[in-house]
C-alpha cells in the first residue's frame, strides 16, 4: 500500500470540496483562493491549484470570467455552475455521513 498516494488521494478530494465551498460564497482569484486555504491551514501553492481548477472546470463544476487588471495581466475569476453547485450539495451530504461514522466509531468508549 502507497500512503502518500493514498494521503494525496484523499487531500485532493478534500481540495476540491474546499474550493467549490469557497467559489459557492462568491467568485474568486487564484490568489483569493490561496489566501483562503491558507487561513483554513491548508498550504496549497498555484502548482497544485491550477490543475484542480482546470479538472473542475472541465467537469463543469466552474467556470471563469476574464478580468482586467491596472497592475498586470487580466485575472480570471472562478465562479461556481449550477451542476457544480449539486456536486457541492453531494459532496457535503457525504463529508457529513463520513464525520459522522467516524466521531460515532471514535467517541466509543
Amino acid at each position: 500500500m502507497n500512503t502518500e498516494n493514498t494521503k494525496a488521494q484523499m487531500r485532493k478530494g478534500i481540495l476540491e470540496f474546499c474550493i467549490l465551498s469557497l467559489i459557492n460564497h462568491r467568485e474568486m482569484y487564484v490568489s483569493d483562493l490561496i489566501d483562503e486555504l491558507k487561513k483554513g491551514k491548508l498550504d496549497v501553492v498555484e502548482g497544485t491549484l491550477y490543475p484542480l481548477l482546470t479538472r473542475l472546470k472541465n467537469g463543469e463544476f466552474l467556470s471563469y470570467r476574464w478580468e482586467e487588471s491596472t497592475g498586470g495581466p487580466p485575472r480570471k475569476y472562478y465562479q461556481i455552475t449550477e451542476k457544480g453547485k449539486l456536486f457541492l450539495s453531494e459532496l457535503l451530504n457525504t463529508w457529513n455521513e463520513l464525520t459522522d461514522s467516524v466521531n460515532q466509531i471514535t467517541q466509543k468508549n
